[in-house]
């Protein structure tokens, strides 16, 4: 499986504070509802009032805008801004207490200050934020109506539960997004690894049915030429141990290129099999059941793999007089039978793998289980020996 992508970052507080990521556009939709907002007050305020009393109130007003303003630059460019947050919270105070139609802006004050501070610090401007309101329009009321007092501060601390609540589940999106990116790193070496073991598994098997099989047979043959030499049977070990050395060499560099045997892959299975054991051993027997037909590269290549590693043993181990190979066909799948007459053994008492050997069966088993096949091994003491696999087969349309 191939590793799964990462997903994006999640703006942390900061940079929600700062403006950037999703929330960003949000701050940019405030800051232009609190511009909207302060205009429209002051408008308001100028057709409500004379002259002499706008000026004061339209320069505290300005103040605060540009303040506001300094703010908004200052979070977009990663700079200090909470002092200013104070002074800005402060002369919001003193322009709603003198001038209540400014008191809508506060939506966007409050919200700013909620950005710019964590904790108790948060609830403190914030809560500033709602008593100068409060206490403006309850002014503007002529100190008469309650309403006015008492819905800023309700209307506060619904928006005070509300952001905590975003908070809250934003602060769980990153915990579970980060849990989930853990996940999907440890999951992704966890595939790698087990790609890493199965390749490896799988390349020994290569070298052992190839490789180390035809080398074990090559190193029988050149010590029993060594025993018998100079006798003519000596000369006639020498030349096989060689030309099996050849077909190594081929099936090694096969390995390297493409994990095959090109002597093997073209021909008609039962050729390739015939071939294939004949290699350990010259003078088996194939027998041929069913009608032979086409089958799987990697049933195939299967077959052939465990019909080399069984002639190698019994060429290796078995001492056996005859040997036959039996290949069949069957609907829906495919068999093979490597039978000799030699020593036999214990199958339940294998010794296991080491550097001196023990790989064989259990890399036969593996290569036919892989598959979905079936594989088993029946023998005894003096009693011979039969390797068997049955294989699936998808029939080709």
């Amino acid at each position: 499986m191939p590793d799964l992508p990462a997903a994006p970052p999640v703006p942390s507080r900061r940079d929600r504070a700062a403006g950037r990521g999703p929330l960003g556009r949000i701050d940019a939709v405030v800051h232009l509802g609190f511009a909207v907002l302060l205009v429209a007050s002051a408008v308001r305020y100028m057709m409500r009032h004379s002259p002499a009393d706008n000026l004061g109130v339209l320069a505290l007003a300005a103040a605060v805008c540009t303040l506001y303003a300094l703010i908004a630059v200052l979070s977009q460019r990663r700079r200090p801004w909470a002092v200013w947050m104070f002074v800005l919270v402060v002369l919001w105070a003193v322009l709603v207490m003198v001038a209540p139609s400014f008191a809508w802006c506060s939506f966007a004050l409050f919200f700013l200050c909620r950005t710019a501070f964590t904790g108790w610090v948060g609830y403190v401007a914030g809560g500033a934020t709602a008593a100068a309101t409060a206490f403006g329009l309850f002014r503007l009321g002529g100190g008469t109506d309650v309403a006015m007092l008492l819905g800023p501060l309700a209307v506060g601390v619904m928006l005070t539960l509300i952001h905590d609540r975003i908070e809250h589940d934003a602060e769980e999106q990153r915990r579970l997004h980060a849990a989930v990116s853990l996940a999907q790193g440890q999951l992704a070496a966890t595939e790698r690894r087990a790609g890493s073991i199965e390749e490896r598994a799988r390349v020994s098997r290569e070298i052992h049915d190839t490789v180390t099989q035809g080398l074990a047979s090559s190193l029988l043959l050149l010590e029993a030429a060594h025993r018998s030499w100079p006798a003519p049977a000596a000369r006639e070990d020498v030349r096989a141990a060689s030309g099996m050395l050849r077909q190594n060499l081929a099936e090694t560099r096969s390995l390297v290129h493409d994990l095959a045997s090109p002597g093997l892959d073209t021909a008609p299975l039962p050729d390739a099999v015939a071939k294939a054991a004949s290699q350990y051993l010259p003078g088996v027997h194939l027998l041929v059941t069913g009608e032979p037909r086409p089958v799987p590269a990697d049933t195939r290549h299967a077959l052939l793999r465990v019909v080399q590693s069984a002639a190698a043993n019994t060429a290796l181990h078995a001492s056996a007089a005859n040997a036959t190979v039996t290949l069949g066909f069957l609907p829906g799948a495919v068999t093979l039978d490597v039978y000799d007459d030699g020593a036999g053994f214990d199958p339940s008492s294998l010794a296991p793998p080491s550097d001196s050997g023990g790989y064989g069966l259990r890399a036969m088993r593996q290569r036919v289980e892989q598959l979905g096949g079936v594989f088993s091994v029946e023998s005894s003491p003096g009693g011979g020996t039969v390797v068997a696999a049955e294989l699936p087969t998808r029939e080709k349309q």
